[in-house]
């Protein structure tokens, strides 16, 4: 047990979320996303959507600000421009906990597979809206860095 985490931060996220580096990418997807068949490090948050896991996650992970695009989404088939009700919603979370706008790349259907493939691990969420699929790219914390 521990204070002040959401309870969706279970033991196995946290320690993702630890392990990974400036510049790793973490997929957090939607229900119908092949999950284990493009990563082996699959975390299952089988009774959440993907906007609570989205802001459980972003509560501690810091944006990337190195990059153009920390936030990628997967565009719609067909028309890549749409931005589903579950995309606005997941963006404006992600917005939030950063603390300022951020810039969202649209990322093809079998694009976003590799790259979900080279992700260093996929939540995998109960979100049962299409197109709840999304790569967030770590950042760093330069205001607890230690003195020089």
């Amino acid at each position: 047990m521990l204070k002040g985490l959401d309870p969706l931060l279970t033991p196995d996220l946290l320690y993702t979320l630890a392990r990974m580096g400036h510049g790793d990418t973490i997929a957090i997807v939607d229900r119908n996303f092949p999950a284990h068949s493009v990563n082996d490090r699959v975390i299952r948050l089988d009774g959440t959507d993907v906007v609570s896991a989205g802001r459980a996650v972003l509560g501690l992970l810091p944006l990337d600000t190195f990059v153009p695009e920390p936030v990628a989404r997967m565009g719609v088939v067909g028309d890549a421009t749409a931005e589903p009700p579950v995309q606005t919603d997941f963006i404006a979370a992600a917005e939030e906990a950063s603390g300022r706008p951020v810039a969202v790349e649209t990322v093809e259907r079998h694009a976003f597979y590799a790259r979900a493939r080279s992700a260093f691990a996929v939540v995998i969420t109960g979100e049962d809206r299409p197109y709840g699929c999304f790569l967030l790219t770590k950042g760093v914390l330069p205001e607890f860095s230690p003195e020089r």
